[in-house]
């Protein structure tokens, strides 16, 4: 078994970071902002699905009328 580089320091990437934490390594921070965030992508996506389907759901009543 191939043993790991020690050249290489072990890696503590983390998801969330408290407020609390002085942590570098840590893709989102724990704060209003990134809240707010979420919330405007995840409007953004539910807005799209829907588009697609009522849009599918449309051309394929008017495609049965011809």
């Amino acid at each position: 078994m191939k043993e790991k580089d020690h050249k290489q320091p072990q890696e503590n990437l983390e998801l969330v970071k408290e407020k609390e934490d002085s942590k570098r390594n840590y893709i989102f921070r724990k704060s209003k902002i990134t809240k707010i965030g979420f919330l405007i992508i995840l409007v953004i996506l539910i807005l799209i699905i829907v588009g697609i389907v009522l849009s599918g759901l449309y051309f394929e009543t008017s495609m049965d009328s011809l």
